[in-house]
């Protein structure tokens, strides 16, 4: 059996898992943090990018989700396989830190159209919250 790597995205690991995508499937464009009052001390504009503030993950971190890229302060990924399920996304991404290539999955939940949950299969307490930022 292989070993299994998580990849941080500022001060939350994210495991992220994509293929077939419906019109019902979850929206995942946009900038995401772990509570929405947050969005401005963890996500700043840099002339027309988005971008992580210097001390993003102080306020728990987050991540942007630009079509097949996800990025996090310290992390960069392509989204190579999608599977959705109701409320369910799975997706596998290919990851790259300054130190490392990866594989690495997510398991997220829809609670609504501006939040998510993502879930850590076997360890059924554990999860972590996140809010869609809104778009300035």
């Amino acid at each position: 059996m292989g070993s299994r790597r998580l990849v941080t995205f500022g001060a939350t690991s994210i495991s992220l898992v994509v293929t077939v995508v419906s019109a019902d499937a979850l929206e995942l464009n946009g900038a995401w943090a772990t509570g929405a009052d947050n969005c401005p001390k963890v996500f700043a504009r840099k002339g027309a990018q988005l971008g992580f503030t210097d001390m993003s993950d102080v306020y728990g971190g987050g991540f942007i989700v630009d079509g097949d890229q996800i990025i996090g302060k310290f992390a960069r990924c392509r989204i190579k396989a999608r599977k959705d399920s109701g409320p369910n996304v799975n997706l596998v991404a290919a990851c790259a830190t300054d130190m490392m290539l990866s594989s690495v999955q997510f398991s997220l939940k829809e609670l609504d159209a501006n939040s998510l949950v993502r879930q850590f299969p076997g360890m059924e307490d554990m999860e972590i919250r996140y809010h869609r930022c809104p778009a300035s």
